[in-house]
């Protein structure tokens, strides 16, 4: 859909492609247009502006630059999604960060197995003594854009009732925090290129960075689950809050 405001109106001043990029730019700073909201097509906009393509190409490009915009081979030019903040030291729920930011959330699954552990899933859940196991990958949007794409298993022997779950409501990710108790969590973080099916539910061009977030929780002497989770590079980073050993302060001129 385009965006629901008023269309981009040049104000004749200087370069035409400059003009365009204000014209589309303006809406966008103002909340005109929303975070997922989908811009003109070049088409639509070469014939509203009455100019070239390479003109309008020039000018989406600088928008993109700017973080404005984003734009996904096959689908078009969206508003940006703000950069999204991840705290480092905690479990996410996925569905609560969106909705935190003012953004309408849905997920959708994409692949659902139950089976019998195979080694690699032993390796991820880094439990060498595990039976069943539900593998299930999910992509997450932020109004009309994705958010994230998350590769999960569930260790059937510790959460039976996943088996059973629909999950037609809430997340995978969701419903454990909700239900399921763990004692102790590991991160690893790393830039990766995505995995072709990841880059196509994300939108991302071959070879475009994406931030993943490896993790397993664990309850008592069992893992609850492993999940892999891909935030588009460009639209996210992670923060870490700590204190100084002790809990006592230091001075802010301190070496």
């Amino acid at each position: 859909m385009t965006p629901p405001a008023q269309r981009p109106v040049l104000d004749g001043e200087g370069a035409l492609y400059e003009q365009i990029r204000r014209a589309i730019a303006g809406p966008i700073l103002k909340g005109d247009w929303a975070p997922g909201d989908k811009l003109p097509s070049e088409h639509e906009l070469t014939r509203l502006f009455d100019t070239s393509r390479m003109t309008v190409n020039r000018a989406l490009t600088a928008l993109v630059e700017e973080g404005l915009i984003v734009r996904r081979r096959r689908a078009g030019s969206f508003v940006a999604v703000p950069p999204a903040q991840h705290p480092v030291l905690k479990i996410n729920d996925i569905k609560a960060e969106v909705l935190d930011s003012g953004l309408a959330y849905r997920f959708e699954i994409v692949g659902r197995e139950s089976r019998q552990a195979c080694d690699d899933d032993k390796d991820r859940l880094g439990q060498s003594s595990v039976g069943r196991v539900l593998a299930i990958r999910i992509c997450h949007h932020a109004a009309a854009a994705a958010f994230a794409f998350e590769d999960r298993l569930i260790n059937l022997d510790a959460v039976p009732a996943a088996a059973d779950e629909a999950f037609r409501d809430t997340p995978p990710g969701t419903w454990l925090l909700a239900h399921i108790p763990w004692t102790e969590a590991e991160h690893r973080i790393r830039a990766v290129t995505a995995p072709a099916e990841v880059r196509r539910h994300l939108g991302l061009p071959h070879g475009a960075p994406s931030l993943m977030v490896e993790r397993r929780t664990r309850r008592a002497d069992h893992t609850v689950t492993a999940v892999n989770i891909y935030y588009p590079g460009d639209r996210h980073e992670l923060v870490a809050r700590f204190s100084p050993p002790g809990g006592t302060g230091r001075r802010a001129d301190a070496g």
